[in-house]
């Protein structure tokens, strides 16, 4: 998993991408900590206070965690920002790597709340994404899209699927700092969030397909 800026095998680099280990994956158990990191990435360098005041908690309960995110390698505090009365704090990577299976069967717990955090942010940015969309520029507002299709596919089938939608979001410019110097006038950022979800509770009904009229693919735009 894949986390941009906020999100199984990423398409990054060692420079921008860091893999979570048992101390990485403990850290991330909190859904704020998850919040914090991706606003860092989205909007860059911040303070506790500000961070706080995007996130509706009080700064101190930012600053504790962002001294948590500190001690396991997601943010540094931004000497170069920092002062006396305010300490400013940037992010490190941007994306987190959740590839590894036995350590997620290792720390149950602790990836089960990371995903539940995940999957809350990825529901905020999209409802937060549809609330904008009227006051959106109309040559932006028609490229949303937000499309489901219901497939019936084997492990090997779903996981070359992943492969293959990983491979088409690579040909396109990554939202890093080297991106942004590259990026052609008109250029803003875009959220590719994919979801690849196994809904084995489907099988009782494999023995009778549904009518035409009742089919479950759907695409909405």
């Amino acid at each position: 998993m894949t986390v941009p800026s906020a999100g199984p095998d990423s398409p990054g680099t060692e420079a921008d991408s860091i893999v979570l280990d048992a101390k990485g994956l403990r850290a991330l158990a909190h859904p704020v900590r998850v919040q914090l990191v991706g606003l860092l990435r989205k909007y860059g360098p911040s303070t506790a206070t500000r961070l706080a005041e995007r996130l509706g908690v009080n700064s101190g309960t930012a600053s504790y965690h962002l001294r948590q995110l500190g001690a396991a390698g997601f943010v540094e505090e931004d000497t170069e920002r920092g002062n006396a009365r305010e300490r400013w704090w940037r992010s490190l990577h941007q994306m987190t790597e959740l590839n590894d299976p036995e350590l997620a069967e290792r720390e149950p717990e602790a990836a089960l709340a990371y995903l539940q955090s995940v999957a809350a942010t990825y529901t905020l940015r999209t409802q937060r994404a549809v609330n904008e969309l009227q006051t959106m520029p109309r040559t932006w507002r028609d490229t949303f899209d937000m499309s489901g299709w219901a497939l019936r596919l084997t492990p090997e089938e779903a996981a070359a699927l992943r492969q293959e939608l990983r491979a088409v979001v690579d040909r396109y410019r990554r939202d890093t700092p080297e991106g942004l110097v590259k990026a052609p006038e008109g250029a803003e950022r875009v959220a590719v969030i994919t979801h690849l979800l196994p809904e084995l509770d489907a099988r009782a009904a494999s023995a009778h397909p549904p009518a035409p009229q009742e089919a479950t693919g759907t695409e909405m735009s």
